[in-house]
């Protein structure tokens, strides 16, 4: 397949939770290959730092759990842009806890962001996205869709519904030219893991725990959400792309 099937010139993109780490990767990433890249996040600072970076790059801050606010952000879109090619449902929030220690009130809070904020930011996207014919939106769940682990219940739940609702938005989408799929990513050597990442231990645990015997590199999500985003992938739909280093498929 010829290179220019990743070319995502004339694209414009939506990437939540783009202030850094894996959310920032992946927004330079669409930027390299030619995207015009939306910004949205809680705090403008590293929005307005990563938008100096990369060329057409818009700062846009948004609260995604505030629905009015996102409709809001949505209409601009169409106003300046013309509306949305491509959605990446990136920003997310973690609430490590014992079950007996979570109460229903944090649950839903984490709910809203991971979850249910999504939902409505793809169907918005939709609906711009089926007047043009074609559009992508992008999921990025986690290894914790599929498994699971003690003291990690909300972020779990919430990783699986989104996992569903990728597939449930594919099914209903596939006939307006939109593919929904998600992006899977295990361990990461981002800021936020700054403090594992100098961990001997659990390197010699992911050493033995992952077929590549490693921890990721940010710039490794990038391919991937490239890929999900271009025209490579325009008969990839419903799909959970894991890239976690083999850590699913090794044990």
């Amino acid at each position: 397949m010829a290179a220019t099937a990743f070319d995502l010139t004339g694209r414009v993109a939506l990437v939540t939770g783009a202030g850094g780490g894996l959310r920032a990767a992946s927004a330079m990433a669409l930027a390299g290959s030619g995207a015009t890249v939306l910004l949205a996040g809680r705090s403008p600072a590293p929005l307005e730092a990563l938008a100096a970076r990369l060329p057409g790059a818009v700062a846009l801050p948004l609260d995604i759990t505030d629905e009015a606010a996102c409709e809001a952000a949505f209409a601009r879109i169409a106003d300046r842009f013309g509306g949305l090619d491509i959605l990446v449902n990136n920003a997310g929030a973690r609430d490590r806890r014992p079950l007996d220690q979570l109460d229903t009130a944090a649950a839903r809070r984490l709910l809203e962001t991971n979850l249910v904020a999504p939902f409505h930011l793809s169907r918005a996207a939709a609906r711009q996205m089926a007047g043009k014919g074609r559009g992508r939106i992008i999921n990025v769940t986690s290894i914790a869709g599929p498994i699971s682990r003690a003291g990690d219940a909300a972020y779990t739940m919430s990783k699986g519904g989104l996992e569903a609702l990728t597939r449930a938005l594919a099914a209903e989408l596939g006939g307006q030219g939109i593919t929904v799929n998600a992006v899977a990513p295990g361990f990461f050597a981002t800021d936020a893991n700054a403090a594992m990442v100098a961990d001997a231990g659990i390197a010699d645990w992911l050493a033995r725990r992952t077929s590549l015997g490693r921890w990721g590199r940010p710039e490794e999500i990038g391919g991937a959400v490239v890929f999900l985003a271009s025209d490579a992938a325009s008969y990839v739909t419903g799909h959970v792309l894991f890239v976690d280093g083999g850590y699913i498929a090794h044990f």
